[in-house]
């Protein structure tokens, strides 16, 4: 028996399997709205049998956009967009979906990647002043983000938890918060972005401060019947930055709060970085995030093979599998990963037909009639 095909919950979250599709920029929104482009996207992947699908880094504000086409979640227009994309998953697919709300912070004002994927300077059109912990910019020559006083923590503290509930009336079933990637509260856990002399920067409890206010604010904003969790960046890959033995403090910390489960990735904070990049490259933090905090654990990176998914699984590893890339490239990975593994998937009716001879029953309740 499959393992990656088993139920599973996050909080009460039920999934059909362990199976995620991790978040990924599309870089197609039209001031912060969902497009045509997000219906036929998002609608496409709901039918791949996953058992949840987060929605792309969809930022709190205008100022937290990664680009000028980020998705967002800050006002009534995005939240209607949003509605119409979710409104038609809604009606032809059980899958469980979730959104990832983020602020980019010094990496915000960028051009999309097939663009290049330069920073915007303040300005050049379509380009704004960035915020950070610090006024250090992420890369040498870009212009300094300002150094977020006060007044502008409690703004970007405020905008998360406007965002969180617009998500409750979405309807979303969860929440992840975007704590990755070298956005804004990555920026505030690594030294090599934060460089404050106040209670926000300094110690590793003060670089977490941030961060747990936002985690916070949100859960208390969101149902409480209703996960919410936490992506992080288990390392730099910078020396001296942030590492595996903070993100477990700040994994404890989350845990304590209520936080349901932690998508462990790496990188993204620094120019600097030296990824060591092969198969399965980051489930080694997962499962020590696993393994020493005791919380659900999603792994992600270069995991493309059905049999490595499950070795994962099942050796205790990680909880959930968290697929990028690879389901792009292959929007049926789920499909092809059951029919590998010997197990059975939710796929809609309109498909049943395509089963391949001599699969056997691979779609779950497939039943019809010849003629």
């Amino acid at each position: 028996m499959s393992h990656l095909f088993d139920a599973y919950a996050i909080g009460n979250l039920q999934l059909a399997n362990r199976i995620a599709i991790a978040p990924m920029c599309q870089y197609s929104a039209e001031e912060g709205n969902a497009t045509d482009w997000h219906m036929i996207h998002l609608g496409h992947l709901a039918l791949s049998g996953a058992g949840l699908m987060i929605i792309e880094a969809t930022s709190i504000s205008p100022e937290g956009r990664i680009s000028p086409d980020d998705l967002g979640l800050y006002n009534d227009d995005n939240e209607a967009a949003l509605a119409r994309v979710l409104k038609a998953i809604r009606a032809y697919s059980p899958i469980a979906v979730a959104v990832q709300i983020s602020h980019a912070g010094r990496k915000a004002s960028s051009h999309a990647p097939w663009d290049g994927g330069a920073q915007i300077r303040p300005d050049q059109p379509r380009g704004w002043q960035t915020l950070a912990p610090s006024a250090v910019p992420h890369a040498e020559g870009e212009a300094a983000p300002i150094e977020l006083d006060r007044a502008g923590l409690a703004k970007v503290r405020d905008d998360f938890v406007a965002a969180a509930r617009r998500a409750a009336r979405l309807g979303l079933d969860g929440i992840e918060i975007h704590a990755a990637h070298g956005y804004l509260l990555h920026q505030f856990l690594s030294p090599i972005a934060n460089k404050r002399t106040d209670e926000y920067g300094g110690s590793l409890e003060n670089r977490m401060r941030f961060p747990l206010e936002v985690f916070d604010a949100v859960r208390a904003a969101f149902p409480a019947d209703k996960p919410v969790w936490v992506r992080v960046s288990a390392t730099d890959w910078v020396p001296d930055g942030w590492d595996i033995d903070g993100t477990i403090a700040f994994s404890r910390a989350l845990k304590e709060r209520g936080c349901a489960a932690v998508h462990v990735s790496t990188g993204g904070v620094s120019p600097q970085q030296a990824i060591k990049l092969g198969p399965g490259y980051q489930v080694p933090y997962a499962q020590r995030v696993k393994a020493e905090v005791g919380l659900p654990v999603m792994a992600v990176g270069l995991i493309t093979e059905p049999e490595q998914a499950e070795a994962i699984i099942g050796n205790d590893e990680a909880d959930v599998i968290s697929i990028a890339r690879a389901m792009l490239y292959d929007p049926r990975w789920p499909w092809h990963a059951a029919a590998k593994l010997g197990a059975k998937v939710s796929a809609p009716k309109q498909y049943w037909r395509c089963q391949p001879r001599g699969l056997g029953d691979l779609f779950k309740d497939a039943h019809f009639g010849q003629r």
